[in-house]
């Protein structure tokens, strides 16, 4: 593929999937190993958290159908102890989404 965002923690795993010259995302630093010609940029939450405007237009890109999240299941806060029970036996593919009134 063109471009990937790795959400999962992949990191080199993931490069097998983008094309020569082709871009990846990444959280938690991780910079790619520079062959291919993979660029890979590295983003940290933490220097994007306060970004009310890009949050906002992530937020209108998801509603618009432009961005598709992988959701596999919604739990009431209540339940957080089965939702982690859940990803812990593994299998699952998308988030599990805790909801807060």
């Amino acid at each position: 593929m063109d471009g990937l965002a790795d959400g999962a923690l992949l990191g080199a795993d993931a490069l097998t999937a983008v094309r020569d010259n082709g871009a990846m995302a990444t959280v938690r630093g991780y910079q790619g190993d520079g062959r291919r010609g993979v660029r890979v940029t590295p983003v940290l939450v933490r220097q994007h958290a306060q970004d009310t405007a890009a949050l906002d237009r992530l937020r209108q890109q998801a509603e618009e159908g432009v961005l598709t999240l992988r959701v596999a299941d919604t739990y009431p806060a209540e339940q957080a102890a089965e939702a982690h029970r859940r990803f812990e036996a593994g299998g699952v593919r998308g988030r599990l989404v805790l909801l807060f009134d």
